[in-house]
């Protein structure tokens, strides 16, 4: 305990502690002399700073709201364009779905139409044959 006692920081805690406690004695002492004109004018300097508080509380009030609706009106716009954008790529995908499906319907009767044509030839070929036989 001897130590602490000794130490520079203790010893300056200490004289804080009584600095602190001299000024709170000084300022609860100390005499306010306010007449009835003072504490008028104070009153009414307190109410027009509580006014102006008020006043732009409600400047800043205002302001708030119009921001939280214009957010809300942004927010909906943007659900509505996701759903658009959602709904088109579910769209897009359905229509190369229906692009690969009429491409290989395309390639199966274009060999169609070769096959055909193919058996075109070999029958105006056979048909030349009999002419000139």
């Amino acid at each position: 305990m001897a130590v602490y006692m000794k130490s520079p920081i203790f010893i300056g805690f200490v004289l804080l502690m009584f600095l602190g406690i001299a000024i709170y004695f000084r300022l609860w002492f100390m005499d306010y002399n306010f007449s009835s004109e003072d504490r008028d004018r104070m009153r009414r300097q307190f109410d027009l700073a509580n006014k102006e508080a008020m006043d732009e509380w409600a400047e800043w009030r205002l302001k708030y709201d119009e921001e939280a609706e214009r957010a809300t009106t942004c927010l909906k716009e943007l659900i509505k364009t996701k759903e658009a954008l959602e709904k088109k790529v579910e769209e897009a995908s359905s229509i190369d779905h229906k692009l690969a499906m009429l491409q290989k319907k395309n390639v199966d009767l274009l060999d169609r139409v070769e096959s055909l044509n193919q058996e075109l030839d070999a029958e105006k070929l056979k048909c030349s044959l009999q002419q000139f036989r």
